[in-house]
């Protein structure tokens, strides 16, 4: 398993130019790597923070301050890679580790001394789902992501597709696939559980200084953007996780292409289209390296990278994200918590929307995500119980991060909000 995102620097290997001579050729590369069979157990954890200047929150910092804030970072304990998205969201991808509790001690650590050494510079990291504050705007000037602006633009989402990169945070959780033989049934609960984590985890009720009526405006954007590059892959052909991978993928249509320079492709492409020669890309047949780079621009709210990717969860606050990490990890990973969310999410299982804009406001949802978070409750380890009781007792109530931070919003203003949240994990 590894936790670092291979579009921001396309790994190549002996045969990565090879050319593809077919979407057959294409659809073999695909399914020969999306998952791995193994044992459980390994947890990778990515964690994204809004990043403010302390003095001005309206202002963006610029791309050399980032950088120049990175570089006086010490060495990161829990061995966290750094990396800075498209709108100065920092983003901390730790390595993978064994089970939940070494991977959230491992992140937490490498948070403080992330969070410390940017105060050191008058600028505070905030988690949150959508920077609820500043119109979107790019300051990462990598060509994957002026592409991408074009290829948004082209495809006539170019709102919904600048704020999903530069006003959108999140927090993934990596996970083994596990043993070839439950494939299918581990897949399709990290889908199921989708809606009922969105409820418990949604943390972005403001955009652009606006409120925005849904619990999960990070959620509401992503939903917003093509289903093809976006939406959940399963069931798309059957109950083979891998066939619906290949599906997902061949049907998507291609991004960037790369001559070497990422270049927008602005007309719609299935890349079996482009692998077929059906339509020519940059003049020529797609590679490997292409197909490999095309699978990094494919956004689900479950991945499958040889490890399952989750990448549904609101950035959330230090005090919440280490149990609701536990929380999903556990439901997939032990098999007796693992039946009980089966049985509790399999009403809500495809209510994305409803989970985004309602909540835990909806009935069922909460129903769902009390039974799940208290059987991950009763799993949980001794430096964890009081975390895993603060967030039981709290959806218990109804109320996720959401409601705590439009509490302070309220009581103190956009901007001092910002600024108390940053202050407070720094």
């Amino acid at each position: 398993m590894t936790t670092t995102d291979t579009g921001r620097g396309l790994p190549r290997t002996k045969h990565a130019d090879r050319e593809l001579s077919s979407a057959a050729s294409a659809a073999l590369h695909i399914g020969g790597a999306c998952l791995r069979d193994g044992p459980v157990g390994q947890v990778g954890l990515e964690v994204e923070a809004h990043c403010f200047d302390l003095t001005d929150p309206m202002r963006r910092p610029e791309w050399s301050e980032l950088s120049d804030a990175i570089a006086s970072v010490p060495k990161l304990p829990g061995g966290s890679a750094i990396t800075v998205e498209p709108g100065g969201a920092v983003e901390l991808s730790g390595p993978p580790l064994d089970g939940p509790l070494a991977a959230i001690t491992a992140m937490r650590a490498d948070r403080t001394v992330l969070a410390e050494a940017f105060a050191r510079r008058g600028l505070g990291l905030v988690l949150l789902g959508a920077d609820p504050l500043r119109p979107a705007a790019r300051v990462n000037p990598g060509d994957r992501y002026r592409a991408m602006e074009q290829f948004f633009d082209a495809s006539g989402t170019g709102a919904a597709g600048a704020a999903m990169m530069t006003s959108t945070a999140s927090v993934q959780v990596n996970v083994d696939a596990g043993p070839r033989d439950g494939w299918v049934d581990r897949v399709r609960l990290a889908h199921a559980l989708g809606p009922t984590m969105i409820a418990i985890s949604a943390n972005s009720p403001l955009l652009g200084a606006e409120f925005t009526g849904w619990r999960s405006a990070r959620q509401r954007v992503w939903s917003q953007l093509d289903d093809a590059r976006c939406g959940p892959v399963l069931g798309t052909t059957d109950d083979d996780p891998v066939n619906d991978w290949v599906h997902y993928a061949l049907k998507a249509p291609v991004m960037l292409v790369h001559t070497p320079e990422a270049i927008p492709v602005t007309e719609w492409v299935p890349f079996a289209d482009w692998a077929d020669g059906t339509t020519r890309l940059g003049d020529r047949q797609p590679t490997e390296a292409d197909l490999d780079y095309h699978l990094t621009t494919l956004f689900p709210p479950v991945r499958p990278r040889g490890f399952l990717e989750i990448r549904y969860l609101d950035s959330l606050p230090d005090d919440i994200w280490p149990a609701v990490v536990f929380t999903i990890v556990t439901l997939l990973d032990d098999p007796v918590a693992a039946d009980i969310a089966t049985a509790a999410t399999e009403s809500v299982a495809t209510a994305w929307d409803r989970a985004a804009q309602i909540g835990l406001g909806d009935r069922r949802l909460r129903q769902a995500a009390v039974t799940c978070v208290a059987a991950a409750a009763e799993r949980a380890p001794a430096e964890l119980v009081p975390a895993m009781e603060s967030l039981l007792a709290e959806v218990e109530h109804g109320r996720s991060p959401a409601d705590r931070f439009c509490d302070r919003v309220v009581d103190h203003g956009i901007a001092t909000a910002v600024v108390q949240l940053a202050t407070e994990e720094a």
